[in-house]
C-alpha cells in the first residue's frame, strides 16, 4: 500500500499550538509527515510539502522548493490566502483519495552584477531607499525602453498579479497566463503604464539615483544593493508544481478573496 510522505513547513511559531493543524496532522496520520524548516531538510522520496501559513508561508515555500520537483499545497493559518487558499478542514480527506491536480507556475530567476541565481514566484522589485527619485532603465531582450521615473518598478509573473502587482495598478492575469508584468511603483510620468511582454523575455534592469542604495526585493526576500547594481531576470528553466484541490478554481478565488464583482447589481451572481 502506497505511504504518503509529506515534509511540513509552519515557520511561524504562533500556529504550532492551532487546533486546525492537529486535527490535520492526526487525519493524516497514515502518512509519513516530517518537518523542514529549509531546503536543506527535505528528504529523499518527498511526495509533497504542506506550507502551513498565509501566502508570505507559500512564499518561502517555494523558494525552498525551486528545482526539486516537490509539489506544495498552500494550507490557509494566515489572513487573505490567496495562494495558500485551502482551510485545514478541507486537506486531508482530498490528498487521501488523491482528490487534486498539479499546476505549474512560472518562477523568476534573478541576479546581479552577474552574479548567482535566485528565484522568486511572484515578483522582483527594486525600490528607492532615501528621497531621492529613481531612474529605472529597463531593457527588453537588450531593447531600451524610456526610462521610469518613480519610486521603483517591479516584474512580476501571471501568479504575481494578484500580488504587489496588483496593488500599483497591474492587471491581473490567469496563473497559466505565459506572460512577465513591468509596472512602475509610483511614477513620476503620467504617460506611462504598466507593460506585459512574453514570458520568454529577458528583462534587464539599471537604475539611476543621487542615493547610493536602493531596495531589492524578491518575493519577500529584501536586500539592500548599490544603486550602481545591474538586475538581470527571466523565468526560470523550471516551475513550482502547486496543488490544486479539485473545487478550487481562480475565478472563485477572485470572487472570494479580492471580492471581484462585488456591487449590489451583482448579488444574485455571488
Amino acid at each position: 500500500m502506497f505511504r504518503m510522505k509529506l515534509a511540513i513547513f509552519a515557520p511561524n511559531p504562533q500556529y504550532r499550538g492551532d487546533e486546525r493543524l492537529k486535527r490535520l496532522l492526526g487525519d493524516l496520520s497514515s502518512c509519513e509527515i516530517y518537518e523542514v524548516s529549509s531546503r536543506d531538510d527535505l528528504a529523499a522520496g518527498t511526495d509533497m510539502l504542506l506550507s502551513m501559513g498565509g501566502d508570505g508561508t507559500f512564499l518561502s515555500a517555494s523558494s525552498i522548493l525551486a528545482g526539486t520537483g516537490i509539489p506544495v499545497l498552500g494550507i490557509n493559518l494566515g489572513r487573505l490566502g490567496f495562494l495558500s487558499e485551502y482551510r485545514p478542514e478541507d486537506v486531508a480527506q482530498a490528498l487521501l483519495r488523491g482528490d487534486y491536480e498539479i499546476e505549474d507556475r512560472e518562477m523568476l530567476r534573478s541576479s546581479t552584477n552577474g552574479g548567482g541565481d535566485q528565484y522568486s514566484l511572484n515578483e522582483v522589485s527594486v525600490h528607492r531607499r532615501g528621497a531621492a527619485m529613481l531612474g529605472v532603465n529597463v531593457t527588453l531582450n537588450e531593447e531600451s525602453l524610456p526610462t521610469y521615473w518613480a519610486d521603483g518598478l517591479l516584474v512580476a509573473t501571471s501568479s504575481g498579479s494578484t500580488a504587489y502587482s496588483l496593488s500599483v495598478g497591474g492587471p491581473i492575469c490567469s496563473p497559466d497566463s505565459k506572460v512577465l508584468i513591468i509596472a512602475p511603483i509610483a511614477p513620476h510620468n503620467l504617460n506611462v503604464r504598466p507593460l506585459i511582454v512574453p514570458s520568454s523575455t529577458h528583462v534587464g534592469i539599471s537604475l539611476t539615483s543621487r542615493d547610493s542604495q536602493v531596495m531589492l526585493t524578491r518575493d519577500n526576500r529584501n536586500e539592500i544593493v548599490g544603486c550602481d547594481t545591474t538586475v538581470s531576470i527571466s523565468v526560470a528553466q523550471f516551475s513550482l508544481k502547486r496543488v490544486r484541490l479539485q473545487k478550487s478554481n481562480f475565478i472563485g478565488a477572485l470572487r472570494s478573496k479580492l471580492f471581484w464583482g462585488e456591487d449590489v447589481r451583482n448579488e444574485t451572481e455571488l
